[in-house]
Parts: C-alpha cells; sequence; structure tokens
C-alpha cells in the first residue's frame, strides 16, 4: 500500500491507482478516517460516517479486484454538504434548530447516485446554517479555517464551507456542495481549489434540504478541473464525460466590463488580467464589452429584493418569527428578515424582469465564455466578522457579488485558482455560460486551465 504522504490527492489519480490495484479501498478509507480523526480543525466535518464508508469500501474493494468497477470513481471518498439526506440521519442543514426533526427516509436521490457509481461518502461536512452566507461562519458546529493561512484564522467561504475546506486540506478528493448564490464559487476561490456550479435542473434536488427552489443548483469541489468533469459524468450516469480539453486557439472569451471589477482587490486584478494575457497569447479571442444585463439585475434586486430572499422567507417564516430564532445564526435570522415585508408585485418584478434579462444575456453572449474574477477580494480574517455585525454584511454582499449574478440570470460555471496575493491567499477566476452550455464550460475550463494557474502550454 502506497503510504498516507505519497497518496495521490486527485480523484483521478487515486481512481487509476485503485484500478490498477495500486491501493486497497479499504486502506484508503482508513486512512481517510485517520486523517481527518488527526486533523486539528474539528469544525470541517459535522459528521463522519465512518461505518457507511467501511461497508462500501468492501465493496468496492471485491468489485475492483474482480474487475468489475461501477464508474470511474468506485472506490474514490467523497465528502457531502450537510444538506444532503443521508438514510436513517437528520438532516442539520448546518443547524441545531431541525435536531427534532425525523431521521430521513432514504437517502438524496443524488448521494444514491453516487453509491451506485461506488464513490464511498466518508461523511457531512459544516456550512453555513441553512446555507445563507457567502462566508461560511457557524456559531453552533464552528468555522473551518481556511487551511491556506496557518496564522490568522480566515474565512472558509460559504455556504459550501466543509466541502471546500475538506479538499483544500486534503481530507477529501472530492465533496459535493449546493450554489444559489456562489455557494460552491466562493469557497472555491477562497481555498484555492476548482469549484463546478451546474445549470439548473442539470443533478436531481430531490433529498437535498433547499434555500431556493428556482436558483439552488449543485456541483463537486475538487483540485482539478479534470476531477470536476469526471464526477459530473458519474454523478449523472454517463459512460464517459461529454466534456473534452481542445485547443485554447479560437475560443471566444467575454470580458464583462460591467460591475464585476468594481472594488476588486489589486491582487485580484493583477492575476486576473495576467491570466486572461496567457489566454491571448495562446489564441484566446479575447471581447471586451459592457454587459448590462450585470448592472439591470443589480438594480432589480436593489429595488424589489431578491428570490432567494423571498424563497428563503417563505421557508423559514416560522423559525425567524418564533422561538426558534433564538436557536439560530442571528445573521442568519436578520438577513431572512430583510425579505418579511416583500410583497407580491415585488416577486412578480423580480421574476419577469430575470426572464427578461436572462433572454437578453444569452443573445448578448451566445456561445462565448464569460470570464472575470470569482471574488473580488481574497479571504478575509474571521475575527472582526465575528465582532462586527455590519461588517459582516457589508462583506458578504460584496463577496456574492459576482458569483450570484450567474444564479441570477441561470448560468453554469467553473472557478479555477489562478494565482496568489503577497500573503499566500488564493484569487480565482470564473468561466461562465449560459444555461444548458455545461459542456461547453467545462470543456473550456479544461483547456484553459493550466494556463490559468500558469503552468505553460497546454498540452
Amino acid at each position: 500500500m502506497t503510504t498516507e504522504t505519497h497518496l495521490p490527492h486527485t480523484a483521478a489519480a487515486l481512481a487509476a491507482d485503485l484500478r490498477a490495484g495500486r491501493i486497497d479501498p479499504c486502506d484508503l478509507i482508513e486512512e481517510t478516517l485517520a486523517k481527518i480523526h488527526a486533523h486539528p480543525d474539528k469544525a470541517i466535518f459535522i459528521e463522519v460516517t465512518a461505518s457507511r464508508a467501511r461497508s462500501a469500501a468492501l465493496s468496492a474493494r471485491k468489485r475492483l479486484r474482480a474487475g468489475l468497477a461501477l464508474s470511474a470513481l468506485d472506490g474514490v471518498p467523497v465528502a457531502w454538504k450537510d444538506l444532503f439526506d443521508f438514510e436513517g440521519r437528520v438532516t442539520t442543514a448546518g443547524s441545531v434548530a431541525l435536531a427534532s426533526n425525523p431521521p430521513a427516509a432514504r437517502d438524496a436521490a443524488l448521494l444514491g447516485a453516487a453509491g451506485r457509481a461506488g464513490l464511498v461518502a466518508i461523511g457531512l461536512v459544516n456550512m453555513s446554517e441553512f446555507a445563507y452566507s457567502g462566508l461560511g461562519l457557524n456559531p453552533h458546529y464552528g468555522t473551518p479555517r481556511n487551511p491556506n493561512d496557518i496564522h490568522v484564522h480566515r474565512a472558509p467561504g460559504g455556504s459550501s464551507s466543509g466541502s471546500g475546506v475538506a479538499v483544500a486540506a486534503r481530507l477529501a478528493p472530492l465533496a459535493i456542495g449546493t450554489d444559489t448564490g456562489g455557494s460552491i464559487r466562493v469557497p472555491a476561490s477562497f481555498n484555492g481549489i476548482v469549484g463546478y456550479k451546474s445549470s439548473t435542473g442539470r443533478y436531481p434536488m430531490d433529498g437535498v434540504f433547499p434555500l431556493s427552489r428556482t436558483l439552488d443548483t449543485l456541483g463537486p469541489l475538487a483540485h482539478t478541473v479534470e476531477d470536476c468533469v469526471i464526477a459530473d459524468a458519474v454523478l449523472r450516469g454517463a459512460l464517459a464525460p461529454e466534456a473534452r480539453r481542445g485547443p485554447v486557439e479560437g475560443l471566444r472569451i467575454l470580458v464583462p466590463e460591467t460591475v464585476v471589477f468594481d472594488e476588486c482587490q489589486s491582487s485580484v486584478l493583477v492575476n486576473y488580467e495576467a491570466a486572461i494575457e496567457r489566454l491571448a497569447s495562446a489564441g484566446a479571442k479575447i471581447e471586451r464589452r459592457p454587459l448590462r444585463q450585470l448592472a439591470d439585475a443589480l438594480e432589480v434586486m436593489a429595488k424589489h429584493g431578491t428570490l432567494v430572499g423571498a424563497e428563503a422567507m417563505h421557508l423559514h417564516r416560522d423559525r425567524v418569527l418564533g422561538p426558534d430564532a433564538a436557536r439560530m445564526d442571528r445573521r442568519v435570522v436578520s438577513r431572512i428578515l430583510l425579505s418579511k415585508d416583500m410583497k407580491a408585485v415585488d416577486l412578480l418584478e423580480l421574476q419577469q424582469t430575470r426572464a427578461r434579462l436572462i433572454a437578453e444575456a444569452n443573445a448578448a453572449i451566445g456561445d462565448a465564455i464569460v470570464a472575470f474574477p470569482t471574488t473580488p477580494h481574497v479571504a478575509m480574517p474571521v475575527g472582526p466578522l465575528e465582532a462586527d455585525d455590519d461588517l459582516f454584511v457589508r462583506e458578504n454582499v460584496k463577496t456574492l457579488r459576482n458569483t450570484m449574478l450567474g444564479n441570477f440570470l441561470d448560468w453554469c460555471g467553473v472557478a479555477m485558482p489562478n494565482g496568489v496575493d503577497a500573503a499566500g491567499m488564493p484569487t480565482s477566476i470564473l468561466f461562465s455560460a449560459i444555461h444548458g452550455r455545461d459542456t461547453a464550460v467545462l470543456s473550456a475550463a479544461l483547456a484553459c486551465e493550466p494556463l490559468v494557474r500558469n503552468h505553460g502550454t497546454p498540452s
């Protein structure tokens, strides 16, 4: 068995070693569980499902030894955001207010699909309570530490905080998160990993505790775009990934000169422009022009409220207006209550304007890949956010601004690391495409990733 210190950390490499017999699935899971147990940050996992993982690993061992792998990721460990139903367990959604709920009668649909593909569920990871924050703080289970700064406790990004940190800390090669306003792409940005936000409807949402049934999406977080591509195919039951690494030359990349560069830190801008320049030098066609729909989306939300706010208020009304509010994160309660006085006319205006802006943006973008910074800043220290609720609100709004525009306009997207700042904190670039063009955006990310990471010319 390969020693722990030399285990590959990408899902693709692990899977190759598992199929070749260089790694045993049961040994891999034991080492994974041991790493989680020994890790000093106890806020990453809410629950480790050791018994379930060992049973699944034993089944994978029998299949792989017989040459009967269920998928390209049979035997690979995966962590799940604490929104997914696990049969026999109460789904807590990062909260303590749901503790008296009945246990789930069955696995979430996507968890079931992963199991049928041989992926090994190792546990439930932490998150912003009810998925309603982009910073990743959680007063109930603790706030996971961003592993890129060993001295300062920095924000992990949310709401899929544990998903991002589990991968970045190499406790799991893959983690599954959800994204309603940036909850996959922000943790990917802050932690220096890859996050893929799918188009709405690409994956089943059955058995996933909702935030906004209109905007909720799913996707993997991993170390590479390749891992996300393989995970996407496996989770959908595809025989092989549709996404392919093609040439960078001729790829149309739209740089929108509207909103998304406002208030960006200098390191974010420098690393972004350097990545764009490398892509241009490799033959990508860079188009810089305004995209009016981005500003229009912010304007309609500022005037009428947000879809996620309306749907969160509808879902949690009894909680935030009743005794459960005292058991919830005060910041989550305050954010939900912002939508308490929204009127039917506001919701209709949002829905109708959104439909119009999606159609206009689709026409303006076409088959181009939209590229801009995932977040306008790197991960910030947690201490000041805990001490000042007004600062928390301002930073949360700014953190989510770029990503939530993609949710509002119904885009899919891939966030990739593209450098670090002077303190070694990661920056990130976001590739987006219009709804349904997941294969295109994943293919573009595959092609561009080596240049975005500044690793030379892609093969």
